[in-house]
C-alpha cells in the first residue's frame, strides 16, 4: 500500500517543517531544503522552491519534480531547489525513502569542515547513545561520508547516487558535505527530520568530548577528490 501523503499534506508539512528548522538556526536565509514523496502521481516528490526564505515558507513556495531526475513536473512554476539533484539521488537509489531533509545545522557543518580539512572522507562514530536513532543495523560504531562541496550541485548528486549504489548495507542514512552542510532522509518527514538531529547531536557530542578527529578508513575515493 502506498503510505505516502497526499500533496496538500504534504506540502504542509515541508512548511511547517522548515519553519521549525528555521528557528532553531539550521536553515538560516534561503539556506537547506526539504522534500517528500507523493502519493500521486508515481514518481514524484514535493520540494521546496529555490530562493524562498525558510522561516516563512508556505505550502504555495513548493515544486513537484520527477524522483529519478529531479526535473519539474510543472512547467512555468517557481524553480525547484538548486540541490534537487542530491533528493533525487536518494530516492532512486534507496529502497523506502519517503522524505530527504538537507540543511546547515551548526555542528554538522563545523565537522564536515574540519573533515575536509583534514583531507577525511568519513567521519567515524563511536559508542554513542544517540547512533540508535539511526536505525543501523550496529549502533556500536558509524562511518558517515563526507562529499566534496563541488560548485555543481548535479556533480554532488551524482556522487551521492554512486555511493548508495556501491554501499547498500549497513550504511547510515545520513550524509555530510564539506564546507556545507547534512542531509538525511527516512520513509517520513518526520524520521529524515529526527535522523538529521541525532546527526547533529553526534557532531556536537564529538566536538565537546575532543573526539575528532576521529579517523576512519577512506570509504570511497570519489569524495574530496580535488580538495
Amino acid at each position: 500500500m502506498n503510505q505516502h501523503p497526499d500533496r496538500a499534506t504534504a506540502a504542509a508539512g515541508l512548511a511547517q517543517t522548515a519553519r521549525d528548522l528555521y528557528r532553531r538556526g539550521w536553515m538560516d536565509g534561503t539556506a537547506g531544503n526539504l522534500s517528500v514523496r507523493l502519493a500521486e502521481p508515481a514518481h514524484a516528490a514535493l520540494i521546496t522552491a529555490s530562493g524562498r526564505s525558510k522561516g516563512s515558507l508556505t505550502a504555495q513556495d513548493t515544486v513537484a519534480v520527477d524522483t529519478a531526475t529531479g526535473h519539474p513536473l510543472e512547467p512555468g512554476g517557481p524553480p525547484p531547489s538548486a540541490e534537487t539533484s542530491i533528493h533525487a539521488a536518494v530516492y532512486r537509489t534507496v529502497p523506502g525513502s519517503g522524505a530527504v531533509v538537507h540543511a546547515h545545522p551548526p555542528h554538522a557543518t563545523a565537522v564536515a569542515v574540519l573533515a575536509a580539512r583534514d583531507q577525511q572522507d568519513a567521519v567515524r562514530f563511536t559508542d554513542l547513545e544517540v547512533i540508535k536513532g539511526l536505525a543501523v543495523p550496529d549502533p556500536a560504531a558509524i562511518s558517515v561520508p563526507v562529499f566534496t562541496n563541488w560548485p555543481d550541485v548535479a556533480v554532488i548528486g551524482s556522487d551521492v547516487a554512486a555511493y548508495l549504489t556501491t554501499n547498500r548495507s549497513g550504511i547510515p542514512p545520513v550524509l555530510l558535505i564539506a564546507y556545507h552542510g547534512a542531509t538525511a532522509w527516512g520513509p517520513t518527514l518526520d524520521v529524515a527530520r529526527n535522523r538529521l538531529e541525532c546527526l547533529e547531536a553526534l557532531c556536537q557530542l564529538l566536538l565537546l568530548t575532543g573526539q575528532y578527529p576521529a579517523r576512519t578508513e577512506h570509504a570511497s575515493p570519489m569524495r574530496l577528490r580535488g580538495a
